[in-house]
């Protein structure tokens, strides 16, 4: 069974016995990635289970898509006349090779370690990205023999957009070509070189260029996908591996490293070292998940920003994602690195040179041009966004010369009118969206049309545009512009009425989640509980008295707090589903029809304490309530918290393997209950 390891740089390890229970082996995966937004991702057997899964997936240069160059290695060790392979593979429901029948116990060490028993020997097999390259090193190492045993490593490369397959064809060049102690190919003109380079003193190439036919994804057909495709590989590489001696191979877009080991020692000391620089335990395993999200994406003009992916392995750079997770990101972890601080407000400014129409990218492109403006919300979350940068200890000059004009033209779009249906109303109120268009969080759609229509008056949104209007009438005033704050005053004191009269439900205590005037019929209302009122009673500026949010937490937990989050339905409601699991359909029917999200946890955890404050024996439940959250950070995604969770117990982790807001707001939940002054009982979090 998986147990808590030993050695203080080892998160995670799984023994053999467990390792080979496929059913579940299979469904563990871990994640690299390099800061550039590239990754390496496969899982403890490393058998690739998705067409995501690779040893180099990365964006090549002037391109917008993340491509798997390379989808992994097919390993074998050779001696004495026996061979012993480390590899696995599927093919029409059957394995081969069979590697994993040696394997002994798998590592998280923080980088993926894979450890084999071949008869007297033991193989070590590690990998990870490189910081700021698009490289992947894989280091071997043999001990328990006397004699130089032959490493032979076929390089399978995709060279294929990350969600897409490719098939054998005879639109590929063949050829690989010796480049000092290495190789190069070039499968694609299209796409960058592949090189592989060694740091071994004897290696050879022995060019055999072949498809591998059928490989079959087993998660991509279980989620209604086509999950077959072919591979190419140039040829093989026989490298001498002398015992105790490590033998690395650098795999690069682009050009050569020079030397693979060098470069090895150099990571792997600065890995180690952010390792023992965070807390033992969940939370701060937590913390370098988060390093995960934060990469150094193109700006706007030139140069680079700090971006955030909003999951692995298939999101990209979100906007509603990005504003929602830079504060846990980065804010909360700011006691031990302040210049956290700054960064978070360097990259709000960043973000907001992507305004169009008050509106901010859904999905961030290269430019404005092929960015993508489908979110009503991306807006109103900077926003909260710029309040936390600015209560966190922000630059004055930032907030006020920067970020104050980019929150002024926001208010002026949304409450003139602006596309996606945003505008205001004659009282304040902000309606979004239409029948045919969901522009919140909540926007499922399938081919009869949107999942849960939320278009009308929403009640997050228009909570999150009252505290926009508060930020902005303070700011007005700090400015020493009190004729500008005024307008704002007066259309944040009627939004605020008017969103108390139209969402507070006064026999049930609870807040509506949207609000609709449908000629003839009049006004409707929808009373299903849903976690967005949460957000509303979470937030710092609300039109809500404390017994109000205390009502909402009250009726949160009752029926939609789960020990891994919040979820997007109460089981009492007929629509309710507790599986997320299925074709896209049926996931896109569950995904906010009950499905858990443990990113509404944080808010669920600021509520709680504007509600009751820092009350001993509330803080030490909340603790706990996190602490359950963080049991499966080894469940999917290793050290990492997933998109979603089934509604239904036990609440299996599911969807993107690493999520940024599940982390984010994880991280943020557990600053804010440390702020309270209030110490946990014992060590928090779970044993790493």
């Amino acid at each position: 069974m998986s147990t808590p390891p030993a050695e203080p740089d080892v998160l995670f390890r799984m023994e053999r016995e467990e390792c080979l229970q496929l059913e579940s082996s299979l469904t563990r995966e871990w994640l690299e990635t390099n800061g550039r937004g590239g990754y390496a991702s496969g899982t403890v057997l490393a058998c690739p289970t998705r067409r995501y899964h690779g040893l180099l997936v990365v964006t090549p240069a002037g391109m917008e898509r993340r491509h798997v160059l390379v989808a992994g290695i097919d390993e074998s060790l050779h001696g004495r006349s026996r061979s012993f392979p480390l590899s696995m593979l599927r093919y029409a429901g059957q394995w081969f090779p069979h590697g994993h029948q040696g394997i002994e116990r798998f590592e998280l060490a923080p980088w993926p370690r894979f450890v084999y028993h071949i008869g007297e020997a033991e193989v070590t097999r590690e990998l990870m990205m490189v910081r700021g390259r698009d490289v992947t090193l894989v280091r071997y190492r043999i001990r328990g023999l006397a004699h130089t045993v032959e490493l032979r490593a076929k390089p399978l490369l995709a060279c294929r957009e990350a969600d897409k397959l490719t098939s054998a064809n005879v639109d590929l060049n063949p050829r690989a070509e010796r480049h000092g102690r290495g190789i190069a190919c070039r499968p694609y003109g299209s796409l960058p070189a592949v090189a592989i380079t060694t740091n071994a003193s004897e290696w050879r190439f022995e060019a055999d260029p072949v498809w591998y036919r059928g490989l079959e994804y087993q998660v991509d057909l279980a989620r209604g996908y086509d999950g077959h495709e072919d591979q190419f590989s140039p040829g093989v590489l026989h490298i001498a591996m002398p015992p105790d001696t490590d033998v690395v191979l650098a795999i690069a877009a682009g050009g050569h490293v020079s030397d693979p080991l060098a470069l090895w020692n150099e990571e792997s000391a600065r890995r180690r070292a952010r390792a023992r620089a965070v807390a033992p335990g969940a939370f701060g395993t937590l913390e370098l998940a988060a390093d995960a999200f934060l990469y150094e994406a193109p700006a706007l003009g030139g140069g680079t920003r700090t971006g955030v992916m909003a999951g692995y392995p298939w999101f990209g750079e979100w906007g509603r994602d990005t504003c929602i997770a830079l504060p846990g990101l980065l804010l909360a972890r700011a006691s031990d690195q302040p210049a956290q601080v700054e960064r978070c407000g360097a990259a709000l400014e960043s973000i907001a040179q992507y305004l169009r129409d008050g509106l901010l990218p859904n999905i961030f492109g290269r430019t404005i041009e092929t960015s993508h403006y489908g979110s009503a919300d991306a807006s109103l979350w900077f926003a909260r966004a710029v309040r936390l940068y600015e209560l966190a200890g922000g630059s004055r000059e930032r907030v006020l010369d920067a970020l104050l004009p980019a929150l002024r033209s926001i208010a002026h779009a949304y409450r003139d009118g602006t596309r996606l249906g945003l505008r205001c109303d004659a009282e304040g109120l902000l309606l979004a969206g239409s029948a045919s268009q969901n522009a919140t969080w909540m926007d499922a759609v399938t081919s009869a049309g949107p999942v849960t229509p939320r278009h009308g008056y929403a009640v997050e949104l228009c909570a999150l545009w009252y505290q926009l209007l508060g930020v902005l009438e303070m700011l007005e005033h700090r400015a020493g512009s009190n004729a500008l704050a005024r307008p704002w005053q007066e259309l944040r004191r009627s939004c605020g009425r008017a969103f108390l009269r139209r969402f507070w439900l006064d026999e049930q205590r609870y807040l509506a989640d949207v609000v609709r005037d449908e000629p003839p019929h009049g006004a409707w209302t929808d009373t299903s509980v849903r976690p967005n009122m949460v957000i509303a009673a979470a937030l710092e500026l609300s039109p809500l008295s404390r017994g109000k949010r205390t009502d909402i937490v009250k009726r949160a937990e009752a029926e939609l707090v789960t020990p891994c989050g919040l979820r997007t339905l109460a089981p009492k409601n007929p629509a309710y589903r507790g599986r997320y699991g299925g074709t896209s359909d049926e996931r896109d029917l569950a995904y906010h029809q009950g499905t858990v999200w443990p990113w509404l946890l944080g808010f669920h955890v600021e509520a709680a304490l504007r509600a009751y404050g820092p009350r001993p024996e509330r803080v030490a439940a909340l603790r706990g309530l996190l602490d359950s959250a963080l049991e499966p950070l080894f469940r999917q995604g290793l050290g990492q918290i997933s998109e979603v969770c089934d509604g239904d117990p036990p609440h299996r982790p599911d969807g993107c393997i690493a999520q940024a807001w599940s982390v984010a707001e994880l991280l943020r939940a557990h600053a804010l209950l440390d702020a309270t002054g209030v110490a946990p009982r014992g060590a928090a979090g779970a044993a790493r």
